[in-house]
């Protein structure tokens, strides 16, 4: 196939290029753009050596849907089979070695229905919970969409992905490099916090995939070194999340610079009436795909939820007593509310376990650090505000810990879903206090739902939590429907133990005589544990928490500080 005229790049003096939006977004029948036939695939080379398959028996195309809650809306269309096995899938042999090395069994559900739909060229919803695979499920037809049009890539790329963060976009960057680099397909990843420089030189090498976060790709696009009219197939990935963030103008202004004649995919953990009206906006006649319940907010069954209603006190002592009946080397990530409740709770679990902080006030350099000793266990305890929520995927994360309830049971499932990925189990310990208690009721049916047990305490407080609340989403309603349930594969790693130095213990403790967050003078439980050393200032003798939250120390802390509002359409990350 060869590049049309509209496709190609117009420059101005010094280099520039012209992005003059196009004039109707929503008219698709300009018969100068190639896409994919609407009535077959694009016929890619058979693998000769196809990676290893799940069983599926001989199921059925009904079976196999009703088995993975798989349901399909295209009014009028009857929607293709799903691929429920990679040699189905007709994808090229290199494709398929890259997916055979990575150890996959099987496509996902979201990738079985999915693909088939994108390989149609036809727009698509996805609705399914993060961790179900939706990231390949959009890369590999778009890696067959780049080899057949063949694109100049110095003149802008083909494929465009839009993530809202900067460590999701690199996340998917690194899918897009380990998939996509025995097809010679390359790719670049635009985000802010670091410097435009070596990603502006990735742009005039060419890049065929770009994957980008709206503000930093808008910066760009100004400055007109990059051109967007080549793009043939647009991903908008964590589209509630995006819209939540207030990108929805960003998202807007790029779409303007993408050529009419297009294939939009969009992929989304819930399904709110806001994203509902921007897909509406940007896509054509789009085949819906949803996997597990949209109706409600559902918690991966994968994971068991122990929710402890307790006290600010007694929350440090309890998170001790966790962390120590863990394995040597599991990984944990703990979420707090604030940016400094994370700064604080690192340092002190630092001394004992060996601990890391993330949030927003850190920089590109030591988020790269940190996540990197996480992913490797050299630092297997992260402590996070709500930015890790969504986008971090490290598979075989063991317990989350919610030192801290969020602001919203939509929060709270995307929290404990860092866990259980991947067709893995894990554990969610959900510390929750008085001042949480307006979230008991939605927090009860979520319990309910995934089949776990609820404490008589938090059945307790549903009486006099007065009301429920998903939390200020900046799109909340009362008919407001979520999406996803499940997770998919099997793959675990075990990571290595804590530091050694915790592993000798006169009292019969695995990590060793740990302090616990209590000063010895408190009534501690924990056998042969030491207190950690005080502070100075005025909070001196009284433990981390005594003096986090009881006002004793310098400026008066209060029980549960909030950070700024931040601007709207400013990413955390």
């Amino acid at each position: 196939m060869t590049c049309c005229s509209c496709f190609q790049r117009h420059t101005e003096s010094g280099n520039r290029v012209q992005n003059a939006p196009f004039a109707d977004h929503k008219a698709r029948n300009d018969p100068s753009f190639e896409r994919f036939s609407a009535g077959a695939n694009p016929a890619p080379v058979p693998s000769t050596n196809p990676a290893p398959q799940a069983d599926n028996g001989n199921m059925s195309v009904d079976a196999y849907r009703k088995k993975h809650e798989i349901t399909i809306i295209c009014p009028g269309r009857e929607a293709p089979s799903p691929f429920m096995s990679f040699q189905s899938t007709g994808f090229p042999s290199e494709i398929l070695r890259e997916v055979q090395q990575a150890g996959f069994k099987a496509p996902s559900p979201i990738q079985a229905q999915s693909w088939p739909i994108a390989l149609k060229g036809s727009d698509i919803v996805a609705v399914a919970k993060t961790g179900s695979g939706k990231t390949l499920g959009y890369l590999l037809p778009g890696f067959i969409l780049v080899k057949n049009l063949r694109h100049n890539s110095r003149d802008g790329p083909t494929v465009l992905v839009l993530s809202p963060t900067r460590e999701l976009a690199t996340q998917i960057q690194d899918e897009a490099i380990k998939f996509g680099r025995s097809s010679r397909i390359s790719s670049t990843c635009l985000y802010g916090g670091a410097p435009k420089g070596p990603q502006l030189r990735d742009l005039e090498r060419g890049a065929d995939i770009v994957v980008a976060t709206p503000g930093r790709l808008n910066d760009i696009l100004e400055m007109g070194k990059v051109s967007l009219r080549q793009v043939a197939y647009l991903v908008l990935d964590e589209a509630d999340r995006m819209l939540d963030m207030g990108f929805e103008p960003q998202i807007r202004k790029i779409v303007k610079q993408v050529q009419p004649k297009r294939q939009t995919l969009m992929f989304t953990a819930t399904w709110p009436r806001e994203v509902r009206k921007i897909a509406s906006d940007l896509l054509t006649n789009p085949v819906q795909v949803n996997i597990g319940n949209t109706d409600e907010l559902v918690a991966n069954k994968s994971i068991t939820q122990h929710v402890e209603v307790t006290t600010s006190f007694e929350k440090g002592r309890r998170l001790d007593q966790i962390l120590r009946q863990q394995e040597p080397g599991s990984k944990v990530i703990i979420f707090c509310s604030t940016k400094r409740m994370c700064d604080q709770l690192s340092r002190n679990l630092s001394r004992q376990y060996g601990a890391s902080a993330i949030h927003g006030d850190k920089s590109q350099a030591e988020r790269d650090s940190v996540l990197s000793e996480f992913r490797t266990g050299r630092c297997p305890i992260l402590v996070a505000t709500d930015v890790a929520a969504r986008g971090l995927d490290v598979k075989d994360i063991r317990v989350v810990v919610n030192y801290d309830f969020p602001t919203g049971v939509e929060d709270y499932v995307h929290r404990i879903g860092r866990t259980g990925r991947a067709g893995a189990t894990g554990i969610a310990y959900t510390f929750f206090c008085d001042q949480d208690s307006k979230y008991a009721s939605d927090l009860v049916k979520i319990l309910e739902g995934a089949n776990q047990n609820v404490s008589p305490e938090l059945r307790a407080m549903v009486g006099r939590g007065g009301y429920g609340g998903r939390g200020p989403r900046r799109w909340a309603s009362s008919n407001d429907s979520y999406g996803g349930q499940g997770a998919y594969g099997s793959q675990t790693r075990d990571g290595p133990s804590f530091q050694s130095s915790y592993n000798n213990s006169s009292s019969g403790n695995q990590y060793g005589g740990a302090p616990s967050f209590h000063s010895s003078s408190s009534n501690n439980q924990t056998s042969g544990a030491a207190s950690l050393p005080a502070s100075g200032g005025s909070g001196e003798g009284l433990s981390f928490h005594d003096r986090f939250y009881s006002g004793n120390s310098r400026g008066g802390d209060r029980a549960r500080s909030r950070s700024p509002p931040k601007a709207v359409g400013v990413s955390n990350w």
